[in-house]
């Protein structure tokens, strides 16, 4: 039997009643506790429109199947995780198509502690939903309650920076009519209470499930301008936007300029080390040369990993790593679970800048002059395999380390790049960077780009 459409590599995610209806999410509730056994497990959903309906489902699922449901309502994917820990649960679910389009919707599964599910504890979850294979319905339903553990949340979030460092300083967020706005809100309350002087213009702040201004998406280039032009308009000091979920934060400097992946994870390494000198930092390979830079100077310890959040959590929590960041603007803490969070960065930007004396593009041009990116390229490919084994037999005389951790790696005395192919679709991502020298980047570039043109 064929396992449903709708789960994929980590979470679950499709088209509303095309991939994913309410029978799925019933079944699926009833599977997750047979496969791992949950007596209590936190529920939370995202601001779409169809997201009540599933969180019922779910519940109703967890319930039949002998699971007490603790409800926190309308919230982040952070604070599932957060809920988890704190309420000892067996297990979290948020119901979220983060940053799909307005007809998706999905669910994003941790375990207790909001430890990541292995691949085939997914598997088994996916493979009892879709078969309806699972026990016989409890002789004791469970129980559905809402609770409210956003204050403890809160406390949490904003033990992470010096309250009183921070500012003055304003800030614009553009919550992009996603669920983050309510907690920001009690985020900055906390914070200003704590001593920071933060002045903050909102955007899209409300939750709407009708999305009036886009799907809250800033990795897309077209969906910056509104973010970027208010924060030149009114003259803030640097932008935040978040995705639907708020588990992942994109900023802006004090011109309006968005700030690459790989450079925030820089900073972020940065402030991390300067409160914990010696920690180990974890990255993802794709653009790694400005992260090991900063964590050599401070003395840190370097540790790549494979891309994706259950591997970069697992590298973490095997190193005892006290960071981790993806240049896709996922970023883990060990101190809140080892997981990824939309809100901590943020905050960790507000310290860095207000302590720095600095603008947020001063902080950042040294980093791009030093490591100049090409940003990710995607290429249609028939065979991402034979593709990158062509790549590396091209370079393989003139480089100095490769490594296939994740996809091909390939360095050079002054640049490098990396291939990875993607996991839901026939293509190839590319990524190159050079030592200061942007000339020679946009060289290689278009080199490696018509190599992987030509064997595709």
């Amino acid at each position: 039997m064929r396992k449903l459409d709708c789960f994929k590599s980590y979470d679950v995610r499709g088209r509303v009643d095309e991939m994913l209806d309410q029978n799925v999410a019933y079944r699926m509730g009833r599977a997750l506790v047979d496969v791992l056994n949950a007596t209590r497990v936190v529920v939370g959903r995202d601001a779409r429109e169809s997201s009540p309906m599933f969180l019922t489902a779910l519940s109703d699922g967890l319930r039949d199947a002998g699971a007490d449901v603790l409800d926190i309502g309308l919230c982040g994917t952070e604070e599932v995780y957060f809920a988890t820990d704190h309420f000892h649960a067996s297990a979290g679910v948020m119901v979220t198509a983060s940053h799909n389009p307005i007809e998706y919707n999905g669910f994003k599964i941790v375990g207790q502690g909001a430890a990541p599910l292995s691949a085939e504890t997914f598997s088994e979850i996916g493979r009892l939903t879709t078969s309806g294979d699972f026990g016989p319905k409890a002789q004791r339903p469970g129980t559905r309650e809402h609770v409210f553990p956003r204050r403890a949340y809160v406390e949490r979030v904003c033990d992470f920076v010096d309250a009183k460092a921070i500012g003055p300083v304003h800030l614009v967020a553009n919550a992009g009519n996603g669920a983050a706005g309510p907690t920001f809100d009690a985020v900055i309350e906390e914070l200003v209470a704590r001593g920071a002087a933060i002045h903050v213009t909102r955007l899209h702040h409300q939750p709407d499930a009708s999305f009036p201004n886009g799907i809250p998406n800033p990795l897309l280039p077209e969906n910056r301008p509104v973010t970027s032009e208010a924060v030149v308009t009114t003259n803030a000091d640097l932008g935040a936007a978040w995705d639907g979920d708020f588990d992942r934060c994109f900023f802006f400097d004090e011109k309006g300029a968005f700030i690459a992946g790989e450079f925030v994870v820089g900073l972020l390494a940065e402030a991390t080390l300067e409160r914990a000198p010696g920690a180990r930092i974890v990255y993802d390979p794709r653009v790694v040369w400005n992260t090991e830079r900063i964590i050599r100077q401070k003395s840190g310890v370097a540790i790549r990993s494979k891309t994706g959040h259950v591997l970069v959590k697992d590298t973490m929590r095997n190193s005892d790593a006290v960071y981790g960041g993806e240049m896709s603007a996922h970023h883990y803490f060990r101190d809140f679970m080892f997981c990824d969070s939309g809100m901590i960065p943020c905050l960790l930007m507000l310290e860095r800048l207000s302590k720095s004396g600095q603008t947020l593009s001063s902080l950042v041009a040294e980093m791009r002059d030093l490591h100049p990116s090409s940003g990710e390229i995607n290429f249609l490919v028939d065979s991402a395999d034979a593709v990158t084994e062509r790549l590396c037999a091209s370079y393989s005389p003139e480089a100095v380390r490769i490594d296939r951790l994740d996809g091909l790696s390939m360095e050079f005395p002054d640049w490098r790049f990396n291939v990875r192919a993607s996991n839901t679709e026939p293509l190839l991502r590319l990524n190159v960077e050079s030592l200061g020298n942007p000339a020679l980047l946009k060289r290689r570039v278009s080199e490696v780009a018509k190599t992987i043109t030509n064997a595709a």
